[in-house]
């Protein structure tokens, strides 16, 4: 297997609600550095089942994949609804959209090592489980998530200066 399919392998998997798919792209001693994933092949089948249960209509989409040596590295989009429990929480029926990069160890074309970044705060604040969070700097009355009214480059409650500003 050419190391960028495992990030193609992976999507498939997601796409296909497989579980079983992670026999064709995971290592039995697959170490995974992701706090809500034991490691091995079946913690990662038995892990996507329960996603699946919590999430039926997951799409995912990879944005991007990159290959160096004997490592890939994934960017994905994740589309679903929150249906089932997961994680000990109840169905919120709210739609969630989660991002993540990831980054594989492939030996021999499978998967051995894996390491990934989320943004389990938006998650999280999506399905509900969280209040939304401020930006530090926001006037007290500002929007939870005042981010979509920032200009392009600019996070929400900075301030920029104007020219001749000293301040």
């Amino acid at each position: 297997m050419a190391q960028q399919t495992v990030a193609h392998a992976f999507a498939a998997l997601m796409n296909g609600h497989d579980p079983d798919a992670v026999d064709g792209f995971v290592a039995e001693d697959y170490v995974n550095h992701n706090p809500y994933v034991e490691n091995g092949r079946e913690a990662n089948r038995a892990f996507w089942g329960r996603w699946f249960a919590a999430f039926p209509d997951t799409r995912v989409t990879l944005e991007d994949v990159l290959a160096d040596g004997d490592r890939v590295v994934g960017r994905f989009t994740y589309r679903a609804t929150h249906l089932g429990s997961l994680l000990g929480e109840e169905p919120t029926g709210r739609p969630v959209e989660m991002r993540s990069l990831d980054i594989w160890r492939v030996r021999d074309g499978m998967a051995v090592e894996h390491w990934d970044e989320l943004n389990t705060v938006e998650f999280f604040t999506q399905l509900g489980l969280l209040a939304p969070m401020k930006m530090p700097g926001a006037p007290a009355d500002a929007p939870a998530d005042a981010s979509a009214d920032a200009p392009a480059g600019v996070p929400a409650g900075a301030h920029s200066r104007e020219e001749g500003d000293a301040s």
